[in-house]
């Protein structure tokens, strides 16, 4: 639940808790091999968590065909709250037709871990290829977002879910912070204006300048990078990790910076995502929320600033978070410093523009990201991890 000292409310009012109690546990557990079992993919796995720890509240569970339908096609939920993202649970015709409403299904992941329990109300058919256009605004398989829901089941189940415990992270325990546990930590540092950001590649120069000009107008910044699935390319998360908290040693106030792990998957869905993003850090306790160049986005389906336009869509109380819409950011080599074309004089040829995509090219060259791209000793641990060695 919240608590009333909270800057903003949990979206919806009420932060949800689907972890299962002691004696919840012992229940299920005492059910397990006689429920029938889904196996989640990874995705779902980290879905399931977000749902449990509130991440997306007011979701209490996988999405029914009412909330999927208007969702799909308005950006809201059946009771008229905005939403972007369908959270659905797909499985094949012959799977659904097993289910009975009511039924208790076992939820494992993909090492047979049971992990969770759905309380089966419905199943429905979707159209694939309507929610590929609605949602990621191409129904091109080469997309990521598209691919993965070709591939999934044509029958969505719907239910309440329950978490059976809440796990640590292996990788990142330090920087497990559940919406809980973040609100707790703002309210005691007396923090009430957060601004979130999200990420999935390592901090450059032009991302911590549009952080840091976000913290000179908030209490305090929640460094929230993504660590649940991504694509097969994107730089492993124990190396974004380990170059975020070189960056915080380094070159950000110690009290006025959280860094903590989103165990969601990444969509790549563009401005839709960007909506989706911002909910959850609201979740977390957020008031405001920083939306970059192409947010979320992944080759060329996006418009630059699309992200930032699709806030524009929604009444200003309808989301209830602020988002702090910042131009493409690159180093000014006039002006000796980082800047946008809001406050540089410079031509094209004096912006050195920075992107984790030339980072990552870079890498894989074998050179190490200049000063104006990333700070030394961030370049330093991404070419070590890249394991390649520097070209001259």
């Amino acid at each position: 639940m919240s608590n009333n000292l909270d800057a903003i409310a949990a979206h919806g009012g009420k932060l949800i808790n689907r972890i299962a109690s002691p004696e919840q546990k012992q229940e299920f557990l005492s059910k397990a091999d006689s429920l029938p079992r889904v196996e989640l993919d990874e995705r779902a796995v980290s879905d399931l968590e977000m749902i449990a720890i509130g991440g997306f509240s007011p979701l209490t569970g996988f999405m029914n065909e009412s909330d999927y339908k208007r969702v799909v096609a308005e950006m809201r939920l059946a009771n008229g709250v905005a939403w972007a993202i369908p959270i659905t649970l797909s499985v094949t015709e012959e799977v659904a037709n097993s289910f009975k409403k009511g039924d208790l299904i076992r939820l494992d992941n993909q090492n047979g871990e049971f992990i969770g329990v759905l309380e089966f109300t419905e199943k429905y058919n979707y159209d694939k290829k309507q929610e590929a256009i609605n949602v990621y605004r191409t129904s091109e398989d080469k997309h990521p977002g598209v691919q993965v829901v070709y591939n999934q089941g044509s029958v969505n189940i719907a239910g309440d879910v329950w978490l059976l415990e809440r796990k640590e992270n292996a990788l990142f325990p330090k920087y497990q912070i559940d919406p809980a546990e973040s609100r707790k930590m703002f309210r005691e540092k007396g923090w009430k204006t957060v601004v979130g950001f999200q990420t999935r590649n390592p901090i450059h120069r032009a991302h911590e300048y549009i952080q840091k000009c976000a913290l000179e107008t908030v209490d305090g910044l929640f460094l929230h990078p993504l660590v649940g699935a991504t694509k097969s390319d994107d730089i492993p998360a124990d190396v974004r990790m380990r170059c975020y908290e070189i960056l915080l040693e380094n070159y950000y106030p110690d009290d006025r910076v959280i860094l903590a792990i989103n165990p969601a998957a990444m969509r790549y869905a563009g401005p839709r995502e960007a909506i989706f993003h911002a909910l959850v850090r609201k979740n977390y306790g957020c008031t405001h929320f920083i939306v970059g160049r192409d947010h979320a986005g992944v080759g060329d389906y996006y418009g630059t600033y699309d992200a930032q336009h699709i806030f524009d869509e929604f009444e200003p109380g309808e989301l209830g978070i602020i988002p702090m819409k910042f131009e493409h950011a690159f180093y000014c080599t006039r002006t000796k410093q980082m800047a946008t074309a809001k406050t540089s004089p410079s031509k094209k040829e004096e912006r050195i523009h920075l992107s984790g995509t030339k980072v990552r090219e870079m890498l894989r060259r074998g050179e190490s990201p200049p000063a104006e791209f990333s700070r030394p000793e961030v370049a330093a641990e991404l070419v070590r991890a890249m394991r390649v060695p520097i070209k001259a």
